[in-house]
């Protein structure tokens, strides 16, 4: 793959503090340096250190980890280890890494804010490592817990107790709820995300709230890239998570892009609605329909002040249709045409009902920090 060249030549070079060019006096350490920008390899050797566990799941599991290198220098990272477990053979561990890796390797050079940095593949005795950028913040499987909220209440003032009720988030059903700003606001930066990896033929395959990370910048970022896939090429094995898993997926082992956006859209309703659409000890059959007759259940699930914008309303039907080809036709229609996310934020600003999302849920996450509640 051809990537630009970032090369910058520096016509108006450092100087030192009195305007003067300084050359080293030790030849040795000029010699070193000589050698090292004109060789074609660098080895260099550095430390991982294991700090937490982050996460467990079908693949392994994830930990906050800590890279040291020279003079000092640290760097928190997160690192998943791949689990042989659920292969059958050491061959099919390796068959699969290296799908796994290969895919990596693509999305480490997209560079969008809101997806996953990856930085490195290794391997060792076999078990395979990913790294990846640590993520400052929660996941919003975290963040809808009842705890979350209920910390709040009587830690802040009373007219910032309000606020949060009436904008970023209050007690629902099940679960917390996201006001429809806010909600929508997150979806609409991993729909970009969606559509940054579909334009490089890569579908997720796995957007579920414990893969979606709210930064403490008040950003969304889309982790856990260990289900990703190529859509054109597609594995006959694949991981998922049924519950927010399309429905083509699970009755046809089918993926595409759409069905992404099938799991955003499952996402976006528990977030409004404070439950899980699907909850409860469904078997296949009986989770299948669930998923056809969503659209139809939608009244039953989200509230009033959801239900009455026609806007809000088509936009969702428009990431949930169980047939896949009534979907939007990509991530990126779903975030900019008439009956999208940017339209609905673009109806708030009008009807002077718009925050600055970004700066309320940066604002929100450092009081759950202070306070310690998560």
């Amino acid at each position: 793959m051809r990537t630009q060249s970032t090369t910058r030549h520096e016509p108006y070079p450092t100087l030192a503090f009195h305007g003067t060019a300084t050359r080293g006096t030790d030849g040795k350490l000029l010699d070193a340096y000589q050698q090292t920008i004109q060789g074609t390899k660098l080895s260099w050797t550095g430390h991982y250190h294991l700090r937490k566990i982050l996460g467990r799941g079908g693949q392994g599991e994830v930990y906050l980890s800590e890279y040291r290198g020279t003079d000092e220098f640290t760097l928190p990272v997160a690192i998943k280890i791949f689990s042989p477990e659920p292969y059958a053979s050491a061959r099919h561990y390796d068959d699969a890494m290296t799908r796994i890796a290969r895919i990596a390797a693509r999305i480490a050079l997209i560079q969008h804010d809101n997806v996953l940095d990856i930085q490195n593949f290794l391997e060792r005795d076999r078990i395979r490592i990913m790294i990846m950028e640590w993520v400052d913040g929660y996941d919003l499987s975290r963040l809808v817990k009842p705890a979350c909220l209920r910390g709040l209440e009587g830690k802040v003032t009373t007219r910032r107790w309000k606020y949060i009720n009436e904008v970023i988030l209050t007690k629902g059903p099940v679960q917390s709820r996201f006001k429809a700003g806010v909600a929508v606001a997150i979806v609409r930066e991993c729909l970009g995300a969606l559509a940054a990896l579909h334009r490089e033929g890569i579908v997720h395959g796995d957007v579920k709230p414990a893969n979606i990370m709210l930064k403490r910048t008040g950003h969304a970022k889309l982790i856990d890239m260990g289900s990703a896939i190529d859509f054109n090429h597609p594995p006959r094995d694949r991981d998922c998570t049924p519950i927010y898993a399309a429905p083509e997926l699970l009755e046809n082992n089918e993926i595409s892009p759409r069905s992404d956006l099938a799991s955003a859209g499952y996402v976006l309703i528990e977030l409004l609605s404070g439950q899980n659409p699907f909850a409860g000890n469904l078997n296949f059959r009986e989770l299948l329909e669930a998923k056809r007759e969503l659209p139809q259940r939608l009244e039953q699930l989200l509230p009033d002040e959801v239900l009455r914008n026609e806007l809000l309303m088509n936009f969702l039907r428009g990431l949930i249709a169980p047939d896949p080809n009534r979907r939007f036709p990509s991530a990126e229609a779903a975030e900019l045409v008439d009956q999208g996310a940017a339209a609905f934020q673009r109806q708030l600003i009008i009807g002077n009902m718009a925050t600055e999302y970004d700066n309320d849920i940066r604002v929100w996450l450092e009081e759950l920090r202070q306070l310690d509640i998560g």
